[in-house]
């Protein structure tokens, strides 16, 4: 009568632990099923158009919120959103071209930058001189893409603000 017994309770406890372990999965797949399986993220590289495209100087794309300086075949990208609260800045003409050094070498300055919301200004590489904007705007690396030759972006890449992409 033991071994009946003994039978007896490994079935049940056999039929116990599948009943768990099932309940287990299906619990894991319902809680599965709230996680989307797409991110509705924007995408952080983006195809700019052709090198062509761009004018000598500046080009604003409010899509990507970023600006674009065109300098004969170089380029790079400074980004269009205040570190204080992320608004878009404008982007203002100097008067006169300005000379500033960044990371040891002179670059040419043609605009500044204005923060309408909290009045946060920036120099013409970025670099915030005033108002409640606590770091500089970030730039962005620029590459060429293989297949059309089109200027891509990676959003999610900052780069040094000496950083500028050469196009042959």
């Amino acid at each position: 009568m033991s071994d009946k017994s003994d039978r007896r309770d490994f079935l049940v406890k056999l039929g116990l632990g599948a009943g768990v372990v099932g309940v287990g999965l299906q619990g894991v797949a319902s809680l599965r099923s709230l996680v989307p399986n797409v991110s509705y993220d924007p995408p952080t590289t983006v195809k700019l158009g052709p090198p062509g495209d761009f004018p000598d100087g500046l080009k604003f794309l409010p899509d990507e919120r970023l600006f674009v300086f065109r300098e004969g075949k170089t380029f790079y990208a400074i980004s269009a959103v205040c570190t204080h609260l992320g608004c878009t800045v404008r982007a203002e003409a100097l008067p006169q071209p300005e000379t500033a050094e960044v990371n040891g070498r002179p670059v040419r300055l043609t605009h500044r930058y204005l923060c309408p919301c909290h009045g946060s200004r920036y120099r013409g590489d970025g670099q915030n001189v005033s108002g409640p904007a606590p770091r500089p705007l970030a730039w962005y690396r620029l590459t060429v893409a293989p297949d059309d030759g089109q200027l891509v972006v990676d959003l999610a890449d900052e780069v040094d603000r000496d950083f500028r992409l050469t196009v042959a």
